[in-house]
């Protein structure tokens, strides 16, 4: 059914959305779908901090520190690409609301089972899982977030939420240390697992009432549902204090987009847009990914910090979510170019500085936490800046598989190879392997900045269609 004309409407369903003033039902949609990268940075975290624990003998698991930082972590970051990929193809198929519940629902099964993990094998399997579930869930979220998020908030929620990332991983991180040093060597990681099945569960609960994408709905041939969706929201918020929109769209119904057209839209029609989010999530990915999974790991082998690490990487991920919270504001005021280009450039140049001092022995546990913590500051709001990028500048039909598209090539580049690589550069206890690590993530996030000031797209205070227009598209008609 792929392409398959199944009629034409004339909507002012986006005109309507953006208009909205911010409410009440809009902190619904925040923290009902905003809530999936507590969740990731939540994982992230616990494993990160757990690795020196798993590695103990008693600990119920017969594996090393490196193979937690290095194994576990690819796995569980290819288990994220594999499933943005599969899960993006299904919600711009059958929407984002039926997989922003199953995918969180396959979150919530593969993280309970890595707790009752027996052998380095099931951990190993059931890592992956976890990822497939949070993979899928990036593709689904930030498709409705900025499909029901009004057009001059868009830059600046989809930043805080990307990066309230952080707020999970400083809760993992502070977490684990009760469980590390009150409870039995075999008991803390499992506990600290089902914690987040836990806040998994009351996730589910608020997401229950998050509604289809109106978008999503009128574009598949079910614009009378979009329209009383529409309609609900509008009697929440107040409709009679709304004016009328005058700007309508006309389009050609479809009930699925092939992939040929999806890979045609990407290459063909926007090239540089497809160069753009490439270089984006590449260098955040490596940045991210190669660098804090294994933090604990630096701590343990230069520091010989190995319970309390969840202390240090607390106060960094504070500074993580500062970023964006703080900064988040000016994507959408001084604009996305010269914000995006500038957060790049400037962390890139900052964790340069920060590989200088670590091999020249300068640095102490503490401020080594205190130099991640003012590079990340910047860095952040950069990177979450790349999932809002992806997001907003190719059509609508594609949004979706977009983000998954970005988010696994570019993931796989700097998630996969950059754990394995750094994991094993830390483990080497040579200061100069290490800074090498901080370097190279360092060099590629400075690249990632210089293509955003080539190509970068003006999509500030634009509504979705104006930046990309849906591929069904048809002149309005009068």
């Amino acid at each position: 059914m792929s392409d398959v004309e199944t009629g034409t409407v004339t909507t002012k369903v986006p005109a309507r959305l953006d208009r909205l003033p911010w409410s009440r039902w809009h902190w619904m949609i925040v923290i009902g779908l905003g809530t999936v990268w507590i969740l990731d940075g939540l994982e992230v975290t616990i494993v990160g901090n757990l690795s020196a624990q798993l590695a103990k003998p008693g600990s119920g698991l017969d594996i090393t520190q490196a193979q937690v930082a290095g194994v576990a972590a690819a796995l569980y970051v290819a288990g994220a690409c594999t499933g943005a990929l599969f899960f993006g193809w299904l919600t711009d198929r059958f929407g984002r609301k039926k997989l922003f519940i199953i995918t969180l629902v396959v979150y919530l099964v593969a993280t309970l089972l890595t707790a009752f993990s027996f052998s380095a094998w099931w951990f190993f399997l059931f890592r992956f899982m976890t990822g497939f579930g949070i993979g899928g869930e990036y593709a689904a979220i930030n498709s409705a977030i900025d499909e029901l998020i009004p057009s001059r908030h868009r830059g600046r929620i989809d930043i805080i939420i990307n990066g309230s990332y952080w707020l999970g991983a400083a809760g993992g991180a502070l977490l684990t240390v009760p469980l590390l040093n009150d409870l039995p060597v075999n008991i803390g990681w499992r506990v600290a697992f089902g914690l987040g099945v836990v806040l998994g569960l009351a996730i589910l609960l608020v997401r229950r009432h998050v509604p289809e994408s109106p978008r999503w709905l009128f574009i598949h041939g079910k614009d009378r549902e979009a329209e009383r969706l529409v309609d609900d929201i509008e009697e929440q918020i107040g409709k009679h204090d709304l004016r009328e929109p005058e700007q309508s769209i006309t389009i050609h119904q479809r009930k699925s987009i092939g992939f040929v057209r999806i890979a045609h839209t990407m290459v063909a029609l926007y090239p540089k847009r497809t160069v753009l989010g490439l270089s984006l999530f590449i260098g955040q990915a490596f940045l991210y990914n190669a660098i804090t999974f294994g933090y604990a790991q630096i701590l343990s082998t230069f520091f010989k910090i190995d319970t309390h690490t969840g202390y240090y990487f607390a106060v960094i991920a504070v500074g993580n979510f500062l970023g964006p919270l703080l900064l988040g504001h000016l994507f959408d005021t001084v604009g996305r170019v010269p914000m995006i280009s500038a957060t790049y450039i400037g962390s890139g140049v900052l964790l340069l500085g920060t590989a200088w001092l670590f091999n020249e022995g300068l640095l102490t546990a503490v401020t080594l936490t205190a130099c991640w913590s003012v590079v990340l500051f910047v860095a952040s709001a950069g990177a979450s800046s790349a999932y809002l990028t992806v997001s907003e500048i190719f059509p609508m039909e594609t949004r979706a598989m977009a983000i998954a598209f970005f988010f696994a090539v570019g993931t796989a580049a700097g998630g996969i190879a950059g754990p394995l690589v750094f994991s094993s550069l830390v483990e080497s206890g040579v200061p100069g392997d290490t800074a090498l690590a901080f370097s190279i993530g360092g060099i590629i996030m400075i690249a990632a900045g210089l293509v955003e000031v080539f190509l970068g797209v003006k999509a500030e205070r634009k509504g979705l269609e104006d930046i990309a227009a849906p591929l069904s598209t048809a002149p309005a008609t009068t």
